[in-house]
C-alpha cells in the first residue's frame, strides 16, 4: 500500500532527483514536468501525493492531469488526461468541474498554472506576428581561417597568371629560340588569339569627294596615260 508521509521523508531527507537546491535561496526547486508549482514541498510534490492534479501545455494546446489512488497499481494509466477549451472562462469551470472535491490548495494552483500558461501563449502569438530580427551565432574562428584560405588561393591564382602571361609574352618575343617545350593548349589559344587580331579590319570615317578632288585625279590620270605612251614609242624606234 502506497504512504504518502513515507514517500516524502525518503525525499526530503535523503535524495530526489528532481530537487534543485539553490545557493542564495533557502527555498528548494523541482524540476519533474507535473509539478503544480515548481517548488520542493510537501503539497506541491507530485510523488508524494497520491491524490494530485496539474496542467501541462502540448503544442499550443492545455491539458488538465489528475492522479487518484485508485490508479496506483497501474502506473501506464495513473494519470487522467481532460483537454481543456481556447475559452478561459469555460477552462475555469471545467477545472472546477472535475475538482469539485478536491483540496483549496489544489485547485488554485491548478488555475494559476493556466492562466499562466495562457498569458504566455498570447505573448508567443504576438511575437510571431512581429518582424523581429533573428540572432545568429558567428563562428570567428571559422571565418578569420577561410578568408586566410581565400587570400592564398586568390594569391596563388595571380601568380599562375603572371606566370602565365610572362610565358607567353616571351614565345611572341621568340627570346628561347624555335622550340618552346610548352603545353599545345596554350600554344593553340595563342595561334588562334594571333589569328584573331589579324583578321580585325580597322575601318575610319572620311570626309566627302569635292569636284577639285576628282579634277586633281583626272588629270593624275591623264598624265599616267601619256608617260605609257612616251615609253612605248621610244621602245618602237629601237626595235627599228
Amino acid at each position: 500500500m502506497q504512504n504518502d508521509e513515507l514517500i516524502w521523508q525518503n525525499i526530503n531527507l535523503n535524495f530526489c532527483s528532481y530537487k534543485v537546491k539553490a545557493k542564495q535561496q533557502k527555498q528548494s526547486f523541482c524540476k519533474n514536468e507535473h509539478n503544480v508549482t515548481g517548488l520542493c514541498n510537501r503539497q506541491s510534490c507530485p510523488l508524494a501525493n497520491s491524490k494530485y492534479a496539474t496542467v501541462r501545455e502540448e503544442k499550443g494546446v492545455c491539458y488538465l492531469y489528475m492522479k487518484v489512488i485508485e490508479r496506483a497499481h497501474t502506473p501506464k494509466e495513473m494519470w487522467e488526461k481532460i483537454k481543456l477549451p481556447r475559452n478561459y472562462e469555460k477552462a475555469l469551470e471545467l477545472i472546477d468541474e472535475h475538482l469539485i472535491y478536491w483540496p483549496k490548495f489544489t485547485v488554485h494552483k491548478c488555475k494559476q498554472r493556466y492562466t499562466k500558461i495562457v498569458q504566455y501563449l498570447i505573448r508567443m502569438r504576438k511575437l510571431r506576428k512581429k518582424n523581429t530580427k533573428k540572432l545568429v551565432s558567428r563562428d570567428l574562428k571559422m571565418e578569420k581561417r577561410e578568408s586566410r584560405r581565400e587570400a592564398k588561393a586568390l594569391a596563388a591564382a595571380q601568380l599562375d597568371q603572371s606566370i602565365e602571361k610572362e610565358l607567353l609574352d616571351r614565345l611572341k618575343k621568340g627570346t628561347y629560340g624555335d622550340i618552346y617545350n610548352i603545353h599545345k593548349d596554350v600554344f593553340e589559344k595563342l595561334v588562334d588569339e594571333d589569328e584573331e587580331e589579324e583578321e580585325e579590319e580597322e575601318s575610319e570615317f572620311v570626309e566627302d569627294f569635292d569636284e577639285s578632288d576628282l579634277e586633281d585625279i583626272e588629270d593624275y590620270a591623264l598624265e599616267m596615260e601619256m608617260e605609257t605612251t612616251g615609253s612605248s614609242r621610244k621602245k618602237v624606234k629601237i626595235t627599228e
